[in-house]
């Protein structure tokens, strides 16, 4: 028995006191293969899992290095059977190969004949492979790459792809080497990537993820559709793409609601891919109107289901997904995982910070009573109307109020999820209001005034929650989210982590009803900032309220 920070138990559960000395050192040890659970004020439960593993296991950890971690750490002696499963689990990951073949086009391949006959029992399976060639050989049907890769990984045997890559049609992509140089992390994730040849990148919002994707493309010097939120961040790509490589502006287009331009590289919107004229996929005709050499996919770890159906079509092509977390609240991790690829480059937010960055900063949740007529009201709604009604309480109104007053001279952004709340609190702080329904030209005048501080205060639904680039931002007030999203969290918390000019430090206030349902989701939001290694200080309202 040591006196480590971390319990370790059978049922894949590691508990860590993060009171203990080594509890910073261990938690950024465990991130790279464990998942965290509930993150309360002493013990933060973290999980282990198939797919963390095999994360953890593409991006180049093996079995021996995540059992050396848990030893090292752990307070008591590390069940054997849990050591051993691990090893068991890890050891899948590569198990089945899928490899080119200059015959029968595309093989699935393993050295463990008794695997490949399991696999190949599979009912979903069974369609997707053709001719056995040998014990340890079966031809895969031409198209059938992304789906046996989905369903090999709903079996537990989630095959590597070393069936190649198309290069695509030749377009000469440089960096510009004048004024700026290119930071090493994320030279390191595009490398990471180029030699897996698609997967993931996880990097901090403000950590340079364009750069990171232009760097990729400069790799590939070959066509590239860029896959983004909304049209606002495709023209920061644009701007960023103009600005950071020797591309000129004829070689970049916009395929949007507003533009359809086709060129070497063209972003376009997942909207725009979405939409469906008479029960048809229309502009589906995009991922084959070039011979693309990569697709990058912007915030991937919202990317709609319908364009997961399109990439599994597509794996000849090299795909870079770039995100700050690659949680997803639907359970889609799996799919991530197996169409996109493996995360290949992975960063916690803490390391970035202390590099200088990204800025610091302090986490604080205001904690808001609702008065005895609202608590009631709240008692007496209807189970789906809670959230909404905790969430947009007047006691709210007056707390956020306060601290936009309070940082009068600092660059503000009230945040929220219901257009009624922000239309009163843009009416009380006399600011204007970003939302959904605000013409793009509007909004990209906003945000240039903001900015340059021509406006100090903003208040944004849940259209700024991504990609938006507000360097000097450096407070977010936030006043209602999508029920519990460590997602939007973490974007959210990304606004102002843009490194300031002056090195000043940044602010989040989460604004949360004591009591109520808004308490529980803010819980689960908050493993969000427990797992990249914030700390959170809880205060309460009439801390602020008192200082007005």
């Amino acid at each position: 028995m040591s006196d480590g920070p971390l319990i370790v138990q059978s049922d894949k559960t590691l508990l860590l006191d993060i009171d203990h000395l080594l509890s910073d050192e261990c938690r950024r040890a465990i991130a790279a293969f464990a998942e965290l659970e509930k993150s309360p004020e002493h013990i933060h439960t973290y999980r282990l899992t198939p797919l963390g593993l095999w994360n953890a296991r593409a991006a180049g950890h093996d079995a021996e290095q995540v059992i050396d971690v848990l030893l090292k750490y752990s307070r008591f002696a590390v069940p054997h059977s849990l050591l051993v499963d691990i090893a068991e689990t890890m050891s899948r990951y590569g198990r089945l190969r899928l490899e080119a073949h200059p015959v029968h086009g595309l093989i699935l391949v393993s050295n463990d004949p008794a695997v490949l006959k399991e696999v190949t029992r599979g009912k979903k399976v069974a369609p997707m492979l053709g001719l056995q060639l040998d014990p340890e050989t079966i031809v895969v049907h031409p198209g059938q790459r992304g789906f046996l890769k989905q369903a090999l990984l709903k079996l537990g045997w989630p095959a590597e792809d070393f069936a190649g890559y198309v290069d695509g049609e030749h377009h000469e992509i440089a960096l510009r080497q004048d004024g700026w140089k290119i930071r090493k992390y994320q030279e390191l994730a595009a490398e990471g990537f180029w030699h897996g040849g698609s997967g993931v990148v996880v990097l901090p919002c403000g950590a340079g993820k364009t750069i990171v994707g232009a760097a990729a493309m400069a790799h590939a010097k070959a066509t590239t559709l860029i896959l983004v939120t909304n049209t606002v961040a495709a023209r920061q790509w644009r701007d960023e793409l103009l600005r950071r490589t020797d591309l000129n502006e004829d070689d970049i287009g916009e395929y949007s609601g507003s533009k359809k331009e086709i060129r070497p590289v063209t972003i376009a919107t997942y909207q725009v891919m979405t939409t469906k004229k008479q029960g048809v996929y229309a502009h589906l005709d995009l991922f084959d109107a070039i011979d693309w050499g990569l697709i990058i996919y912007d915030e991937v770890h919202l990317l709609p289901a319908p364009i997961f159906r399109f990439t599994a079509d597509i794996q000849s092509r090299r795909r870079l997904g770039l995100t700050a977390t690659l949680v997803r609240e639907d359970g889609m991790e799996g799919e991530v995982f197996s169409l996109i690829g493996p995360k290949r480059f992975d960063v916690p937010w803490k390391e970035i910070e202390a590099q200088g960055y990204i800025a610091p900063a302090d986490c604080v949740e205001v904690r808001v009573t609702l008065t005895d007529a609202e608590r009631l009201n709240y008692a007496t709604a209807e189970q789906e109307d809670r959230y909404k009604f905790c969430a947009t309480t007047q006691t709210k109104k007056a707390v956020a109020i306060a601290l936009a007053k309070q940082h009068a001279d600092d660059q503000v952004l009230v945040i929220g999820q219901y257009l009624e709340q922000l239309d009163e609190l843009s009416a009380a702080l006399g600011v204007p209001v970003i939302k959904g329904a605000t013409p793009i030209k509007e909004r990209e005048i906003l945000f240039a005034k903001f900015r340059s501080g021509e406006i100090k205060c903003l208040v944004v639904s849940k259209v700024a929650n991504f990609s938006i680039d507000l360097p000097e931002a450096s407070i977010a007030i936030q006043v209602s989210g999508t029920f519990g999203s460590r997602q939007e969290e973490a974007q959210r918390l990304g606004r102002i982590l843009r490194p300031k000019a002056d090195g000043r430090g940044a602010r989040f206030y989460s604004l949360v009803a004591r009591d109520t349902i808004d308490q529980d989701f803010a819980q689960n939001r908050q493993r969000f900032l427990a797992e990249q290694g914030y700390a959170y200080r809880i205060i309460d309202a009439d801390e602020v309220l008192n200082k007005n």
